[in-house]
């Protein structure tokens, strides 16, 4: 008969933890950013990006046939959906040595906040592909473009969006915030400020200093790789996940071989945006360059 031994009980209490921190940090960000639901996809799932024009066909001459608008969406980025695993491990010497809080502990939250990243990270990149460009002289005057350039996009291909979310550079941001009164918020390890311009500005390092860059709400999109999924579980990993929406798998498993205490992570998470010129781009220049 099996005996559940106290190293089992704190083994499965850290998995949930950790798991359910990563989705509680999501949560907090998809709420700022208005994202309501991840997509679940299955394993090698393309995500497929597009640009969208329409042309209006409207001088016609008394009696003759009107023509149709043209409409044209085009495929312009595809990438796969691809599973990402990861893995930790902390000696008994450590442990030994500095104590769990900081050899176990510590090393977890540095993984946690690694992971986060590396999902942010990626999404910055794509950003930077958006085909909406231009040029502005101000941090403030870039930001205006950058919003008023998705505004326009979407109002001429009639489409309705709720928000727009503008990225800058962090350093940028605060340097036009010491002559301005706004209220800077923290979550999912980024700062952020509300209702700017009518947008919500998200504050990096990850956007490159001079360059601000947004895009509607509506046309961000976050898929997921079940780390539950059933067919994994035939190979004999077990992951621990965390609510009806499962981001990221944990296992923490000790190796008695080496005397080290192992954790392994299982995840295939990202951002998209549907439309790549539904994302603006616009470089802050000062005169004369």
């Amino acid at each position: 008969m099996a005996i559940t031994k106290i190293a089992n009980i704190t083994a499965n209490a850290r998995e949930i933890d950790f798991v359910t921190r990563f989705a509680s940090n999501w949560q907090a960000l998809a709420e700022i950013i208005g994202i309501t639901r991840p997509i679940r996809k299955t394993p090698g799932t393309t995500l497929v990006s597009y640009t969208a024009s329409i042309s209006l066909e409207n001088s016609v001459a008394e009696g003759e046939v009107i023509p149709f608008s043209t409409a044209s969406v085009v495929e312009a980025a595809k990438s796969d959906l691809t599973i990402e695993k990861y893995a930790k491990a902390v000696s008994i010497e450590a442990v030994s040595k500095y104590g769990a809080a900081v050899a176990v502990q510590k090393t977890d939250e540095a993984f946690l906040s690694q992971l986060q990243s590396n999902v942010m990270d990626r999404f910055y990149t794509f950003l930077g592909t958006g085909t909406l460009t231009d040029t502005a002289t101000s941090f403030q005057e870039g930001v205006a473009k950058s919003i008023g350039l998705v505004r326009n996009k979407f109002k001429s291909m009639h489409k309705d969006i709720t928000n727009v979310v503008t990225f800058v550079n962090i350093l940028d941001a605060y340097e036009y915030l010491g002559a301005a009164n706004l209220t800077v918020q923290t979550a999912f390890g980024i700062d952020y400020i509300e209702k700017f311009m009518g947008a919500t500005i998200i504050m990096t390092s990850e956007i490159e200093s001079g360059t601000i860059i947004s895009t509607p709400v509506d046309n961000m999109v976050a898929y997921y790789i079940d780390p539950a999924d059933s067919e994994f579980g035939q190979l004999g990993l077990d992951y621990t996940v965390s609510g009806d929406t499962n981001l990221i798998g944990f296992h923490v498993e000790g190796e008695y071989d080496r005397a080290i205490g192992a954790v392994y992570a299982l995840m295939g998470f990202t951002l998209w945006a549907e439309y790549l010129d539904g994302i603006s781009v616009v470089t802050v220049k000062s005169d004369g360059e």
